[in-house]
């Protein structure tokens, strides 16, 4: 039953004041849901009220955290409009403790409710939580941004020093080797391996320039001034020289004359692996076996130890993995993808020392990563939901690589290098963030 109440207002001192008079009614303090008088009224950002009861009802039945009228979304957790309340039991006090007492009959609302301020703990909790963690971490966002902005300057000194340079990285890659010199003969010849140091002075010696070295046959290699007397050794110079003479360049030896050679596929692969190494893997399988995949799996899964000759035929003349090496490379393959990558890198310590270091951390960091994404899965129970994630990441990668492909051939070289350089030295430091804060964020958790 609807109940009037008359409203007077007088200011005894000041006669000229005005006298309001006028009646408020229970519709006046209705919720939008019950569209009955406001019990408990709760007030969202958006500024509708509603009975406390009727938005628990409402967050059991959807479990959406929004208004239930304009459905905008929440922030924190809603709590007790108390002046409205206040009020409210002041003008209607009959009616107010007939709604608690019909209130208190229902059981499905009492569980609505007990469930409704459960939710709202965890989330004060969750809450107080995370303003402890920013307070141990201080001014971590401060931290991260100016090691961005370093990392970025650093990024661009690095380009344009290494940019200087690259004629003498990838001159022999570029140059036809009708027009070596003989210093650029030795120096072609010191990149097959430590062993070809040895032959150096003889080379130099000859005076073995490129057009000479183009008519050599592997009988004169024994004579003088060579005097190659291992089998293996004249083997090996052979084999290369005959790739030389099929490319008319020198084949790409290390990282910057395979990124001068292929800057597109370069770039393409250092994203790929950091971002789906299996898909990358495979990717090398199908399209680049022979150039890419045949040196990865020999150098990550090699066989039993051999002599110093039978490693230089090898990597040469690669063969086909034997079953030994897929099973090894398969098991890799599916439970550390990432550990190829840094066994991979191991191997090039030689050539680059601290360039395959960085790969290797950077390779250990996403490990980690990976990890901490299984476990929330696993933790979330969301493991029903990884073929869904799959193939989302599946189309992602094959979209960005069609991208890729496509608007590859306008982009400015400056702007690729950026991107190289970026992907190969500053990602492990951001990883390394990224690493912490998810251990920060396990030890949050755990409080």
């Amino acid at each position: 039953m609807e109940e009037d109440v008359k409203l007077e207002s007088a200011n005894s001192e000041v006669s000229s004041a005005p006298k309001l008079d006028r009646n408020i009614s229970v519709s006046e303090f209705s919720c939008n849901c019950c569209y009955d008088i406001l019990v408990n009224p709760t007030t969202l950002n958006c500024g509708h009220s509603f009975c406390r009861h009727c938005l628990a009802l409402w967050w059991v039945s959807s479990k959406k955290t929004e208004c239930p009228e304009c459905r905008d979304k929440w922030e924190g957790f809603p709590k007790v409009n108390i002046l409205l309340r206040d009020v409210i039991e002041k003008l209607f006090p009959d009616t107010i403790k007939e709604k608690y007492e019909d209130l208190e009959q229902n059981p499905e609302i009492s569980r609505a409710l007990q469930a409704f301020n459960k939710y709202g703990n965890e989330q004060n909790q969750s809450s107080s939580r995370e303003g402890r963690a920013n307070q141990q971490r201080g001014g971590g966002g401060f931290f991260s941004g100016v090691l961005t902005a370093l990392t970025g300057v650093a990024v661009v000194l690095l380009v344009y020093h290494w940019s200087s340079r690259e004629s003498e990285h990838d001159l022999l890659v570029h140059k036809p080797v009708s027009k070596w010199t003989p210093e650029e003969v030795v120096l072609w010849l010191e990149q097959l391996g430590p062993w070809a140091s040895h032959y150096k002075e003889s080379f130099l010696l000859g005076r073995v320039n490129g057009r000479l070295l183009l008519t050599l046959a592997e009988e004169e290699f024994s004579k003088e001034p060579y005097s190659i007397e291992s089998n293996s050794h004249r083997k090996a110079i052979i084999m290369e020289l005959e790739r030389v003479k099929t490319l008319g360049v020198k084949p790409p030896q290390n990282l910057w004359e395979y990124k001068a050679v292929n800057p597109g596929k370069s770039l393409f692969l250092l994203y790929a692996l950091k971002s789906s190494p299996r898909l990358s893997m495979l990717y090398m399988y199908l399209f680049d076996y022979s150039e890419t995949f045949l040196p990865f799996i020999h150098t990550t899964c090699p066989l039993e130890e051999e002599d110093e000759e039978d490693i230089i035929t090898k990597f040469i003349d690669l063969q086909d993995p034997t079953w030994t090496q897929w099973r090894e490379f398969l098991v890799k393959y599916v439970f550390l993808p990432y550990q190829l990558l840094a066994e991979f890198a191991w191997d090039w310590l030689e050539v680059h020392y601290w360039t395959s270091r960085f790969i290797i951390v950077n390779a250990m960091l996403l490990s980690v990563l990976e990890l901490f994404s299984f476990w929330r899965l696993w933790s979330t129970s969301q493991l029903r939901s990884l073929p869904k994630h799959m193939w989302g990441h599946f189309w992602k990668m094959s979209t960005q690589g069609l991208f890729v492909a496509i608007f590859w051939p306008v982009i400015p070289q400056f702007v690729c290098n950026c991107l190289f350089y970026w992907a190969l030295y500053f990602n492990p430091i951001i990883n390394i963030d990224l690493v912490v804060k998810k251990f920060r964020r396990l030890e949050t958790q755990a409080v």
